[in-house]
């Protein structure tokens, strides 16, 4: 019988394990396994496969209900993205948005860029700019939703119509999101693609990565590539996200409810300009993001009416809010991205503004981190 989203969560591929019964899914700490004859086995060595990390794979396929294919599961979101830039030869084309991590940029310009590949920026938002920019040779549309930092929502389905007429594989960078509050591939991705270091982890103590897709053969090339190039996470590392992965829904729950209350409080605040989340009825895509998400995800942005000095003074302020990169955790998080996790698209058309301040919205208590915030502002 159909399973939802909490139960398969807890479940899907981890079944009591056949040797001691054990309830969890141990940790196969082992790189090499015995075979009963040359070339017979049933595991040959755990970069190709782990009965850990393939208790993972199988969970993060189960959630999308991607039947036909499956999930490969990498040593970090990056190497995800490495991944999937192996798909492509030197002459091919990318469409990536304006508005996405600096990190995924920087692979994509100066990485891809010295093999040959070719890259084209647009407003993901605007269907046709993206029809625009397809070339012959695109062959990856590339979007997140809701996006890093300036939490923009995409219309994946449209955006599939546009990549798939073109020959093009559409590919949802679905971290913010996670599966619990979006699905990208019923909406006509190709691939979902996430950084499980962020909310799937969920503790800010594993770095890893994975890619889903339900099409058989494009998985089968991701297993093969996975294998190939090897940026695989080690079986303490999928351990550990697999712990994570369990309490996901109940965790996104509450960093929904914390971030819906912390935007609102933002709007109100004389110190604050501009506010970015996809929650808030005045967030230019939010009949959209209503459309296609369950909720509006734990990141909230913000700009302060008095400039980049003000900002750091806030970040220098608050005392629940850690400074620091990353993203999903437990704990709230406060960032400026200019001067941290997007300093590698400055001086491009994807650099953010000085004044922004990008929140991760713990599960504390939300008096607390209003507090907080509110004395840090005040201040």
């Amino acid at each position: 019988m159909p399973r939802k989203f909490e139960t398969i969560a807890i479940h899907a591929g981890q079944e009591p394990d056949p040797t001691t019964g054990a309830v969890v899914t141990p940790i196969y700490a082992t790189s090499t396994y015995v075979q009963e004859a040359p070339g017979v086995f049933t595991h040959d060595y755990s970069r190709t496969v782990n009965p850990t990390r393939t208790a993972l794979e199988t969970a993060l396929s189960a959630l999308e209900g991607a039947d036909d294919g499956g999930a490969v599961a990498t040593s970090s979101g990056m190497a995800a993205a490495a991944l999937i830039g192996y798909l492509l030869k030197p002459g091919d084309h990318i469409v990536l948005p304006n508005d996405t991590y600096g990190g995924t940029f920087r692979f994509f310009a100066r990485v891809l860029g010295e093999q040959g590949i070719e890259l084209t920026v647009v407003d993901p938002t605007e269907s046709a700019e993206v029809a625009a920019a397809m070339r012959d040779t695109t062959r990856i549309v590339w979007v997140e939703t809701p996006s890093n930092p300036l939490l923009r929502i995409v219309d994946i389905a449209a955006v599939a119509g546009i990549a798939h007429s073109g020959n093009s594989l559409l590919v949802v960078d679905n971290t913010f999101a996670t599966s619990y509050l979006q699905q990208p591939l019923s909406l006509g991705a190709d691939l979902s693609l996430y950084s499980t270091t962020k909310y799937i982890g969920g503790h800010s103590d594993i770095v890893g990565g994975a890619i889903v897709t339900n099409d058989a053969e494009l998985f089968a090339r991701l297993r093969f590539l996975q294998n190939s190039a090897g940026p695989v996470p080690g079986p303490f590392d999928a351990y550990l996200t697999l712990r994570g992965l369990k309490t996901l829904a109940v965790r996104m729950d509450r960093h929904c409810a914390n971030a819906r209350q912390i935007a609102e409080f933002l709007t109100e605040h004389p110190a604050v300009g501009e506010v970015f989340f996809p929650g808030l009825p005045t967030h230019p895509q939010h009949d959209l993001a209503r459309s296609q998400m369950t909720d509006f995800g734990g990141m909230v942005s913000f700009r302060t009416r008095a400039g980049p000095d003000v900002a750091e003074k806030v970040s220098a302020g608050t005392e629940l809010f850690f400074l620091a990169e990353s993203l999903g955790g437990v704990e709230s998080l406060l960032e400026i991205p200019a001067l941290m996790t997007h300093m590698s698209v400055a001086g491009t058309d994807l650099e953010v503004p000085d004044d922004l301040i990008r929140l991760s919205v713990g599960i504390e208590h939300i008096d607390d981190l209003i507090a907080d915030l509110d004395q840090a502002l005040s201040g």
